[in-house]
């Protein structure tokens, strides 16, 4: 048996913002449930409302500019830039910019859509 895998079709998660998510290990790809990995790219004027996360996310931007707001504290990241906001941390994130940004997300335990608490609208 081989002691690696490779992952050449991520799941693309459908979304409604133009935000292009594909998970490349995670509960929905490979069923793991300790961490999750995933290629995004959030277009020009993107958001998200404030959430409340139950894993730690760690985010390396690879291109243009993302913005979060973590305990009402404003933070833009730029490309070669990364941060780890631990879980139960408020907080929202958006492209607030003319260009989209491209990143790379890590969950750990994996992202789980019922344990990320958004915030109504």
């Amino acid at each position: 048996m081989k002691k690696y895998f490779i992952q050449k079709s991520p799941f693309v998660v459908p979304t409604t913002d133009g935000k292009l998510i594909k998970e490349h290990h995670g509960i929905p790809t490979t069923g793991n449930i300790a961490i999750s990995i995933a290629h995004m790219i959030a277009p020009p004027k993107w958001s998200e409302p404030f959430q409340t996360p139950e894993f730690e996310e760690y985010t390396y931007i690879i291109s243009g500019k993302k913005q979060f707001i973590i305990e009402g504290e404003t933070i833009i990241l730029e490309a070669g830039q990364s941060i780890k906001i631990e879980a139960n941390t408020r907080v929202q994130y958006s492209n607030p910019f003319d260009l989209p940004c491209e990143y790379i997300a890590i969950c750990k335990p994996a992202f789980d859509f019922n344990k990320v608490h958004r915030e109504e609208i």
